[in-house]
């Protein structure tokens, strides 16, 4: 099965999720990271979903599944333990349009969540089409030794010269070399070993006079 590569800004949007297990868990973590409304709908909870729910104040819905329970929602997940309700769940999803993730059921799903590596802004995806969740994290976690955090910085850096630089006068093609001539130095091994004053004498060798190389680096920080 072939899936279209695709990056939701589902912020404010209900997102449904039928069934409180652990796999539940993982579901809405990721999805409280990128400011979903969350509804779960499901008689009993697991420990994580409760604590989830406790802190985040979830929408929650004490009771099985019932028709019309997807109704407004932009994402929905069928996480049950009972393939028949599961079969509702999609059925239901498909005639509304709304796109569903089956739990062990890629066939069925109309999307899927590949496994990922988040380092602030920077997203990295891995999917094997439902074919081998395990190797999708295999190489999951192969890639987490490669991208750390500094990696996170570089994206947040990056974007705050392009906010700076973008219609000042220069061309595109001179927008882009300034930026492959920044990927070009060592600015990520400054990032990784946090030496901010050498990064603040890097980027003033490099960027337009006009640009405060001091605010960039005290934004990186978080100062």
């Amino acid at each position: 099965m072939v899936f279209y590569p695709i990056n939701l800004n589902i912020t404010g949007q209900l997102c449904v999720v039928i069934g409180g297990g652990s796999v539940a868990t993982r579901k809405i973590t990721s999805l409280l990271g990128c400011d979903a409304r969350v509804r779960v709908i499901s008689p009993e909870l697991s420990a994580g979903v409760k604590r989830l729910i406790d802190k985040n104040h979830l929408e929650w819905i004490p009771r099985a599944y019932m028709t019309g329970d997807l109704q407004g929602a932009s994402l929905a997940f069928a996480l049950t333990d009972r393939p028949d309700v599961q079969l509702q769940i999609a059925t239901e999803a498909k005639k509304q349009g709304i796109p569903v993730n089956i739990a062990d059921n890629p066939e069925a799903c109309t999307f899927q969540i590949p496994a990922n590596i988040r380092q602030g802004e920077l997203l990295i995806s891995i999917s094997t089409g439902g074919g081998s969740p395990a190797l999708a994290s295999t190489i999951r976690k192969e890639l987490e030794l490669q991208y750390g955090p500094e990696y996170g910085e570089l994206v947040k850096l990056l974007a705050e010269i392009r906010q700076l630089t973008v219609g000042q006068g220069s061309t595109q093609e001179e927008h882009k070399l300034l930026f492959e001539r920044l990927l070009q130095t060592n600015i990520l091994s400054l990032l990784r070993r946090k030496d901010w004053q050498l990064l603040h004498e890097q980027l003033d060798e490099i960027l337009p006079p006009a640009i405060n190389t001091k605010n960039i680096v005290q934004k990186i920080r978080g100062y």
